[in-house]
């Protein structure tokens, strides 16, 4: 059995809305892949929650603002904040944009107690974030049980910040007793792990607490779960999720490199940190280990040494890892003064700090992910470092009646590619008006006027009902003659009526030709045209 290390965590609410600069009491909403991951108290207030889909929170509340996530912004912008406590420790770590956790063996004693450190850590951060959002702190055995304190915060007590002159507010704190992480974690709902796949199975199973997870036998839980399940386990239970190490201490892993000339801008080191981040990736694979924390070392031409820890929840693969140091420079190199290194970047390196065993990664056999979508996302990646993060673009859903409207292009790092899929989704809701499947695979980007006339030679015409006056018999244009073999349709639409400059009226015709290609015809201000094709 081990117990978890005594862990602070900082937590910082809403920090992605944070970092748009929006006024937290407006409905204000962050979107990444088409859904809410942060919403502001004033969206809250709506309706408006995490998970939600876009269209869903705009239903919810008509104005709602929405921002894209930018994690690169959340993370330069957190940099300050989590520099405020480098004289407290020199291992702050990052677990992601908002929230920072720290050690709590050393800085415990020197500063004389729990409290005593939560009371310095909480004037250190809210002195920095100057009241944009406020600070919550929470103390227990463990990163996990320290989050869960501090987001529990609110609810408990508020413990008074004694012993420091200078403050004369109370702090939002959690502190749990040692040993009491079990009694602490016991009521709790079972979701809160965030693995939703291990949380549906042990939901239909009636296992909706920790408290009864946790009195589960750990060999069953292993045997039917395995390692995985094993570590939530070990989690509810109030333990470190991993069992300590026995093994013999590893050899050095960190990977290096010099820049020469120093660098002061984050894009001439981002390929390096790509590079880096490969040999890393492939150094520990090689050794059957990866990576869950690491440090990003930084030295300046005039001899500064910069250090920062980011934690991840699972294992860092080789994008993550470059993703944060690319976050972290950003950072340093266009944060505030006070953290802005004082000359250009001569060395950078990484050094993994805490590692497990590689769980392996099982290939998809009929569907699910294949080297195919691997190959894929690192070529992504590596396009990313090299042309920016904006450049590669990949097309998202968005809904829509038009096929010009279902899909957009939007960049790469704004969406988690793998296990992706294009398809509508089963609860996704109705577009009445849009056509049917299968999607046109050709749209135009400039629709090629027709005539569309029936068996005897007449222009056709849609009534105010929405009905054909004849057949379609020809496609006319361009001095061209096509017969039609089959016709479905119209199917009419009517938007946006009430914005005289947006409204569209339409009827859309789906006409294949004797020449065996299909075309969709609009039908629009009294004009025919075709406006996409399908090969």
């Amino acid at each position: 059995m081990s117990v978890a290390v005594r862990t602070l965590v900082a937590w910082c609410p809403d920090w992605p809305v944070v970092a748009t600069g929006a006024d937290l009491a407006s409905p204000v909403a962050v979107v990444y892949a088409n859904r809410i991951v942060a919403a502001s108290p004033g969206a809250r207030a709506h309706g408006v929650v995490r998970g939600l889909r876009r269209r869903a929170a705009q239903g919810r509340c008509a104005e709602l603002e929405l921002h894209e996530r930018d994690e690169a912004r959340e993370a330069r912008l957190f940099e300050p904040v989590v520099a405020a406590l480098d004289d407290v420790t020199p291992r702050v770590e990052v677990t992601r944009p908002g929230t920072c956790a720290l050690g709590m063996r050393g800085p415990s004693r020197y500063f004389g107690g729990d409290t005593a450190v939560a009371a310095l850590v909480h004037e250190r951060l809210a002195e920095v974030i100057a009241g944009r959002t406020d600070v919550r702190i929470g103390i227990a055995d463990g990163p996990f049980a320290a989050e869960l304190a501090a987001r529990a915060a609110r609810a408990a007590p508020t413990v008074p910040v004694g012993g420091m002159a200078s403050v004369r507010e109370e702090m939002a704190a959690r502190i749990v007793a040692e040993g009491d992480v079990a009694g602490f974690l016991a009521p709790m709902n079972i979701e809160v792990l965030e693995r939703p796949e291990l949380v549906d199975v042990l939901r239909r199973l009636g296992i909706r607490t920790f408290g009864a997870f946790a009195e589960l036998p750990a060999s069953d839980v292993l045997a039917r779960f395995g390692s995985e399940g094993l570590g939530a386990h070990r989690l509810a239970s109030g333990l470190d999720e991993r069992p300590p190490d026995a093994r013999h201490p590893p050899v050095d892993w960190s990977v290096s490199s010099e820049i020469d000339p120093p660098a002061d801008r984050v894009d001439r080191v981002a390929f390096l940190a790509r590079t880096l981040a490969d040999e890393l990736h492939r150094r520990l694979g090689s050794d059957g280990v990866t990576c869950v924390r690491v440090g990003i070392e930084a030295e300046t031409e005039y001899g500064e040494q910069l250090i920062r820890f980011w934690r991840h929840e699972g294992a860092l693969s080789d994008a993550a890892v470059a993703d944060r140091v690319r976050w972290q420079l950003d950072g340093w190199l266009n944060g505030s003064a006070a953290t802005r290194p004082s000359g250009g970047i001569t060395r950078l390196a990484l050094v993994p700090d805490e590692l497990i065993a590689a769980r392996g990664r099982q290939l998809g056999f009929w569907g699910g992910e294949t080297e195919v979508d691997q190959r894929a996302v690192r070529v992504a990646a590596r396009l990313q470092g090299q042309l920016g993060a904006d450049a590669v673009l990949v097309p998202e859903r968005d809904g829509g009646r038009h096929p010009n409207e279902q899909l957009r292009l939007v960049p790469a790092a704004t969406v988690e590619l793998t296990g992706r899929s294009l398809a509508p989704e089963p609860d996704a809701a109705p577009w009445p008006g849009a056509l049917p499947a299968p999607s046109p695979t050709r749209v135009l980007s400039a629709p090629i006027p027709i005539d569309v006339l029936d068996i005897d030679g007449s222009l056709v015409t849609v009534t105010g009902r929405g009905l054909l006056s004849a057949s379609p018999a020809v496609l006319a244009a361009r001095g061209k003659r096509l017969e039609v073999d089959r016709w479905a349709g119209p199917w009419p639409i009517d938007e946006r009526w009430w914005d005289p400059e947006a409204h569209t009226r339409q009827a859309r015709l789906q006409v294949i030709t004797v020449d065996g290609r299909a075309h969709l015809v609009v039908l629009a201000n009294g004009v025919w045209s075709i406006t996409a094709q399908w090969d």
